[in-house]
């Protein structure tokens, strides 16, 4: 007789055949040892629930690795998408167009006001981030000035993983296994107000850095193509938060220098810091943007990089060699645009940006009680992220954590020792409330 559960029969299955992405095999595998990390088969999604398929839920703390918005099978990007299915799956975008592409285009340029005119489709972030580094290079050759050719990047930058990717990425577990591949940027200080020395503010520590940037444009610049950088948080390396005003300083010292700047707002756009695009708090524009993750609600693999009209024009010539010549099979899907515009309508119609200032003050109450903490540092927030480090020696202590949360109900996955939040927007109070108290309880635990 076969007792297996419907989970353990998944787990089985999965654990024979699918190799799962940054991840560590053995850890699935050992069960009894302290680096476990549980591999939890998933059967249905419903609003910020995950549920298995023998009946558990889980509270998606971290929106499915930041793609998710507006909950698990939201009905309106559904209908979106029944509707886009029964009219073009699919075309190629070279040589043709259609409606979803055209539409999320003319919407995508309005949002920066006009400043970013045109849109070039990829499937993923770090195709977008390998766009944007080769739209750059390309343009300074285009335009005659080939010795810009290099980049510059944030210390604890994460930026994708491919090699193009990683090349602009400075987080070492990523990047050192691959590096004799990797053609590698420069790296400056993080604005990361973490850094602050005694007597500085979150201000002080952005200017400190851009004054490091400005240094070393003042001695390089000739030789550069752009600086890209995470807007306001940066993700990958622990949720590091930063003051606007390094933006601003770096907008400014790019256009004094003429280098290129690149914003990635793949995990940070799309309303997660409080307005749609990251950038916008320090009031200003990149000269290319990178966005995927949320913008296709969670949905589907799209990932989009805009661009200002003088880097479009660079390339609009009689030459193929002037064309920017990448793409994709799957290059501005009709059925990832759909749910793009599906999920900027819910946008508009639901006036999120505002719902969720308010949904983060909740997350802020509910979780300063961590504040006096006696092993929690740096607790913080930028709109629906929020952060804290664990003082702890414990090289386990991010797999106990998030096995403690999963007991809880609760999807919450540190990075490291740094425990963060980033639920889908459509969480209720409640649900704010039980994430918080699981993931106090899980510390706890965690930390026993």
């Amino acid at each position: 007789m076969n007792t297996k559960s419907a989970n353990q029969d998944w787990l089985a299955r999965s654990q024979a055949a699918v190799w799962h992405p940054c991840t560590q095999m053995r850890h699935h595998a050992d069960a009894g040892s302290p680096a476990h990390l549980p591999l939890v088969p998933i059967a249905r999604g419903s609003g910020a629930w995950l549920y298995d398929f023998d009946g558990k839920r889980y509270l998606d703390g971290i929106s499915s690795w930041w793609t998710n918005l507006f909950g698990h099978a939201n009905p309106r990007i559904n209908a979106a998408l029944r509707e886009q299915l029964e009219t073009l799956e699919h075309v190629m975008l070279a040589g043709f167009t259609h409606q979803p592409v055209v539409e999320l285009s003319e919407r995508l340029s309005a949002l920066t006001g006009g400043a970013l005119g045109h849109a070039f489709y990829a499937s993923d972030g770090a195709s977008a981030t390998e766009i944007a580094l080769k739209m750059s290079f390309h343009y300074w050759r285009n335009v005659g000035r080939p010795e810009k050719a290099e980049f510059l990047c944030l210390a604890g930058s994460y930026h994708g993983e491919t090699v193009g990717a990683l090349a602009v990425t400075d987080v070492a577990i990523f990047k050192d296994a691959y590096a004799p591949l990797v053609r590698a940027a420069t790296v400056v200080p993080s604005p990361d107000f973490r850094l602050a020395e005694d007597g500085e503010t979150p201000a002080d520590v952005a200017r400190r850095a851009a004054g490091a940037l400005e240094k070393h444009l003042e001695q390089y610049a000739a030789n550069i193509a752009a600086l890209i950088v995470e807007p306001l948080v940066q993700g990958a390396a622990g949720m590091a938060m930063y003051d606007p005003e390094y933006l601003r300083l770096a907008r400014a010292l790019c256009d004094r220098h003429e280098v290129h700047l690149i914003c990635d707002e793949i995990a940070v756009g799309c309303g997660r810091t409080g307005t749609f695009f990251a950038h916008e708090q320090a009031g200003i524009r990149p000269d290319l943007m990178c966005l995927s993750k949320g913008i296709s609600g969670g949905y589907l693999p799209l990932s989009i990089v805009l661009c200002s009209d003088t880097i479009y024009e660079a390339f609009f010539d009689d030459s193929v060699a002037r064309a920017f010549l990448h793409s994709h099979s799957y290059t501005g899907n009709p059925l990832a645009c759909r749910a793009a515009l599906a999920t900027l309508d819910i946008f508009e119609e639901d006036d999120i940006i505002a719902v969720n200032h308010r949904k983060a003050a909740k997350i802020a109450a509910a979780l300063a009680p961590l504040a006096n903490h006696p092993q929690v540092r740096h607790l913080r927030q930028r709109g629906m992220i929020a952060a804290f480090d664990v003082a702890t020696d414990d090289p386990h202590f991010s797999r106990r954590f998030y096995r403690a949360a999963l007991d809880r109900e609760a999807l919450i996955r540190p990075i490291g020792n740094t425990v963060y939040l980033m639920p889908p927007y459509v969480v209720s109070d409640e649900e704010i409330e039980l994430l918080a108290r699981s993931a106090i309880g899980a510390l706890a635990e965690a930390l026993t």
